[in-house]
């Protein structure tokens, strides 16, 4: 195993979309999906999660094409796959949730197989808390443990949560999870509060505008990719995610400067899967693509 090994643990599921450009039925979704996705750009990197035996073989072979080691997901006979329905409004910033159909995800346990639990790297999906502890036991000291969670687990699974959070080395959420999980509705305050919790690196999330990294040697802010056709913003945090995670894993440092890329490198993977359904994007991406649009982005922050 490799320094640049990353292990990620959350959902694959079945995602039924509606936005203002268009809908799609029963399309491959899910956080550990995006996020693996995403970071095997950069890094070698195995999932663990479950599927039902309604999970079709292509989807598996879309994963493997993209170097994913898929030994830690779990395939349960006679069940079905987790399935999501949702709907956006013109502004695309929140989905409403029409349906939600846990089937097998909600009875998963997670197990790591033995050779993943040495894994440098380790990023915890948007699970119950409970969950991530389950694999924190099971982990043989990671180098950095990121993970991500929602207001669901903040009011449901507080004390559960603050567990998590004592063990972990970064947090990534968005504005509104950041005060609901605070209690500050100043940003900084609440950054100061939830590093307080556990975390020495925070970064929090601002959809549009952007996203803002809290570390030890200082803060930086990185602006938003500018896009002129967003088709659906399923997944975006989680793109953000694993190419934050595949960038630190690319460049084997956790220093202030490889945060500041990594945060850069997922700014730009989130902004592709915005511009097609599921991972049609980031499944067309281009290395000349990305590597112009992480030089664009830089280039939008220098002046004289």
């Amino acid at each position: 195993m490799s320094n640049r090994d990353i292990l990620i643990v959350g959902s694959v599921a079945f995602d039924s979309l509606e936005t203002p450009h268009g809908h799609r039925d029963t399309c491959l979704g899910g956080s550990a999906t995006y996020s693996s996705v995403s970071a095997s750009f950069f890094a070698d990197v195995s999932i663990v999660a479950v599927v039902g035996d309604d999970f079709p073989e292509n989807h598996t072979t879309t994963l493997r094409n993209r170097g994913i080691n898929l030994e830690g997901l779990e395939r349960v006979e006679g069940g079905r796959t987790f399935r999501w329905r949702g709907r956006y409004g013109e502004n695309l910033n929140e989905a409403h949730t029409l349906e939600t159909q846990l089937n097998v995800f909600e009875h998963f346990d997670p197990r790591i197989p033995e050779a993943h639990r040495k894994a440098p790297l380790l990023f915890l999906g948007n699970i119950d808390p409970e969950l991530q502890v389950k694999v924190l036991d099971q982990m043989d000291h990671p180098h950095l443990v990121a993970m991500d969670t929602m207001n669901f687990w903040i009011t449901g699974k507080r004390p559960e949560l603050l567990e998590v959070l004592s063990r972990i080395d970064l947090l990534i959420i968005n504005d509104g999870e950041a005060r609901q999980l605070s209690g500050e509705s100043n940003i900084m305050r609440a950054a100061d509060r939830i590093r307080a919790m556990g975390p020495t690196i925070l970064i929090i999330k601002r959809g549009e505008y952007g996203a803002m990294l809290f570390h030890p040697e200082g803060m930086f802010c990185a602006p938003a990719v500018p896009l002129r056709d967003v088709l659906d913003p399923t997944g975006a945090g989680d793109t953000f995610a694993g190419g934050l995670m595949g960038s630190l894993a690319r460049a084997e440092s956790l220093d202030f400067n490889a945060l500041k890329r990594a945060v850069l490198t997922g700014t730009v993977m989130a902004s592709f899967t915005c511009e097609g359904f599921s991972l049609e994007r980031l499944l067309s991406l281009q290395e000349s693509e990305l590597e112009q649009r992480l030089s664009d982005l830089g280039g939008m922050m220098k002046f004289d």
